[in-house]
């Protein structure tokens, strides 16, 4: 035991450069994010934006072609259960 312990605490000390910022455990395993949180914060960012020009664009779309569209929503019975379509169109 007397030999453990300081064993332990270099061990702790030499490994102070490497650790995780966050470990994740879900469906597909775990997994470790070596990221800090202000590289996560900018990724969540870039990804908003991306999200908000993507929505942007369909916006523009709509606005566009919102003369004489309408939605068609079809349903059909499949082995599986209820398979529901949606369609816009455009007359």
């Amino acid at each position: 035991m007397k030999r453990f312990v300081p064993a332990l605490i270099a061990a702790l000390l030499a490994s102070g450069g490497a650790y995780a910022q966050s470990i994740n455990i879900g469906p597909g395993g775990v997994s470790v994010d070596p990221r800090s949180p202000r590289e996560r914060a900018i990724d969540r960012e870039i990804r908003q934006e991306r999200y908000e020009r993507m929505r942007e664009r369909e916006w523009r779309r709509a606005r566009y072609r919102d003369d004489d569209c309408r939605t068609v929503i079809s349903e059909r019975e499949t082995p599986r259960g209820v398979v529901r379509r949606t369609t816009r169109v455009c007359d």
